[in-house]
């Protein structure tokens, strides 16, 4: 019989539990995490939501697809980070409370937002990466170590450097539109088995055709 992994099992690796799967892990409702997405932390592997899911006071959600890796390190910074610029001063006065906040709350609470914060699906984030709020990342996008994301990246895009600008394409529009109809990630496990070797080294036109003959 065949051996698929699950995706609701926390330690895959039995022998490594530095990785993780996030789907069984996180329990904030504001964090939703697709089936095989997995972290990576010698150290803190399950206290991602503590550590690596930073300033979420608000009710904006991450939400991040399914076969993605996380490598040690990386960071979303959520819209609680923001403070105020309108004024003179940027201190969060509101946050400590009593006449402070009754006389500023309103300011906070106006305070314009970016919304979620979005991973597609198939998305390697390298060692320390840091994503900053509102920010959208397309499916199969590559994060290179220590990029700060402060802008929408687009599927299949490699993006690098503080602030992290687009350094190639992994495929040309032809081939993206191919992987994106395609979305192998929502075949069933069964399937994303079956055709595993070809998902890891074959073209877009063999994942293509795969989708084409289900």
């Amino acid at each position: 019989m065949t051996a698929i992994p699950s995706p609701d099992t926390l330690h895959p690796l039995p022998d490594h539990p530095r990785v993780v799967m996030l789907k069984p892990l996180v329990k904030d409702p504001r964090i939703e995490v697709g089936d095989y997405t997995y972290y990576d932390d010698p150290e803190h592997a399950t206290e991602f939501e503590q550590r690596n899911v930073l300033y979420a006071y608000g009710p904006e959600k991450l939400v991040i697809g399914r076969y993605c890796a996380i490598a040690t390190g990386t960071r979303f910074i959520m819209a609680g980070a923001n403070h105020p610029t309108a004024g003179v001063s940027t201190f969060p006065f509101t946050i400590f409370g009593g006449d402070w906040a009754e006389r500023t709350l309103d300011i906070l609470t106006a305070m314009p937002t970016r919304g979620d914060t979005v991973v597609g699906n198939d998305v390697w984030f390298g060692y320390d990466s840091t994503v900053m709020p509102g920010v959208r990342i397309g499916d199969g996008a590559v994060i290179a170590t220590g990029s700060v994301v402060v802008s929408d990246v687009p599927p299949y895009a490699v993006v690098g450097g503080n602030p992290g600008r687009v350094v190639k394409r992994r495929f040309d529009d032809a081939d993206v539109e191919r992987m994106l109809r395609a979305a192998w990630w929502d075949w069933p496990v069964e399937l994303v088995t079956e055709h595993v070797r070809t998902i890891m080294t074959g073209t877009p036109a063999e994942i293509e055709a795969i989708a084409d003959s289900r």
